[in-house]
């Protein structure tokens, strides 16, 4: 799981790719990007966002935790919640993830 807050823009950007791949050197069998403690989450955010689960989904599951105007809001607006799985709480993701579905 990762666990991201502030600003998530194109100056925060390189910081949070590395802190996925330094995530997946563990190779996990899912990663959770929790976005509960975003303030705002650019374009260039939902980008590393969709670049993740491009990369993650060949090996494992991969869903989202945001709730709010700042993050499920662009990703609902961009349609990319129908290319990752997105859910409102941890709970929920951990759930669906150890479910399977």
């Amino acid at each position: 799981m990762l666990t991201v807050g502030g600003d998530v823009d194109l100056a925060t950007v390189p910081a949070f790719q590395a802190a996925i791949t330094e995530a997946l050197t563990q190779e996990p069998s899912a990663l959770v990007v929790d976005l509960l403690a975003v303030d705002f989450l650019a374009s260039a955010g939902l980008q590393a966002l969709v670049a993740t689960h491009e990369t993650v989904s060949k090996s494992a599951r991969f869903a989202v935790v945001a709730d709010g105007p700042a993050t499920s809001r662009p990703i609902q607006l961009t349609g990319l919640d129908q290319v990752f799985s997105l859910y409102p709480t941890l709970a929920e993701a951990l759930g669906a993830l150890k479910s399977g579905s």
